[in-house]
């Protein structure tokens, strides 16, 4: 996309903006984040902290307010939170979730995950909204690849390169496939008119829910560095559980090299570089993305300024 055509993009957003009464400012820096990736990455002296509900039965669980806006205001605290799975969640960590006063919880997780690990634990009165997005089999190859107990077929699978290659097949598939699109769509819109607080996740809250973190995060003029800091902190919230699976595997003889797991366990920025790309190509940026692919009009981007940043 043409410097010319972001800048016409951005000034049309700003003015539609202006107009439901929110600064003209609110997307003014997502033209030269989009212009180029060697901006992507400017000095952040003062990086806010990320606030995790601490919990026994899910370790990615995070409040996703508290980021600062090109616009000098803060994305609200306590309206929107991500995770991962709740099927494991304890009694008191079911406690802990009530706190939250969710009105509402969205799984993308497809059949097969709740299949394998279960519902989500949640507390009384609160029921998770089911909005699969496809993962492209990759759970039933991971499932398949760790009960095979096959170390060649397992470096066949996973090895070589493969296990990155299907994860940037992945993030493409969240910005070409429309169905995928229209779940992500469906939550930014539940978010903007929804009557409280809001949880999404998926399985690992990584992938899925790092994609829509990112993307909402940018939709209310977060710095692009900024959402791409919230989306790869899930390496140091999931790390230390991840390495406790790989030993575990490692011990049960299931796979002699669990580190094949690791480019599947682990954000990366070229996986997200892969859907930005992608975005780009598809759409003309992000601004095109978020109207014509995921079809949010200006009075929705507009509900989700005034209610999660102020």
């Amino acid at each position: 996309m043409s410097r010319a055509r972001i800048r016409l993009a951005t000034a049309v957003l700003a003015a539609a903006l202006a107009m439901a009464g929110l600064p003209a400012s609110a997307f003014a820096r997502t033209a030269p984040a989009a212009a180029g990736a060697q901006h992507r990455h400017p000095a952040h002296p003062q990086a806010e902290t990320i606030r995790q509900i601490p919990l026994q039965g899910a370790v990615n669980v995070r409040d996703l307010g508290g980021y600062r806006t090109w616009t000098g205001g803060k994305v609200r605290r306590g309206l929107v939170y991500r995770s991962d799975a709740l099927s494991g969640l304890t009694p008191a960590d079911v406690t802990t979730v009530a706190g939250l006063g969710l009105t509402e919880v969205v799984d993308f997780r497809i059949p097969a995950e709740l299949q394998y690990d279960g519902a989500d634990r949640l507390p009384a009165g609160l029921t998770a909204t089911s909005r699969p997005v496809s993962d492209l089999g990759l759970y039933a190859t991971l499932v398949g690849a760790i009960a095979s107990g096959d170390p060649v077929q397992q470096e066949r699978m996973l090895g070589g390169g493969r296990a990155e290659a299907y994860m940037r097949d992945i993030y493409r598939t969240f910005v070409t496939s429309p169905e995928d699109r229209a779940q992500f769509a469906a939550t930014l819109r539940e978010i903007a008119d929804g009557r409280g607080p809001l949880l999404y996740h998926c399985t690992s809250g990584k992938d899925r829910t790092g994609w829509l973190s990112y993307v909402l995060l940018r939709a209310l003029a977060v710095p692009e560095d900024t959402a791409e800091r919230d989306y790869l902190a899930s390496n140091t919230f999931r790390g230390a559980y991840d390495a406790q699976v790989r030993a575990g595997l490692k011990q049960s003889g299931r796979m002699l090299n669990p580190d094949l797991l690791i480019p599947l366990q682990e954000v990366r920025t070229d996986y997200l570089d892969s859907a930005t790309a992608r975005m780009e190509a598809d759409f003309g940026g992000f601004y095109g993305y978020l109207t014509d692919g995921l079809g949010l009009d200006l009075r929705t981007l507009a509900k989700l300024q005034a209610k999660l940043v102020g």
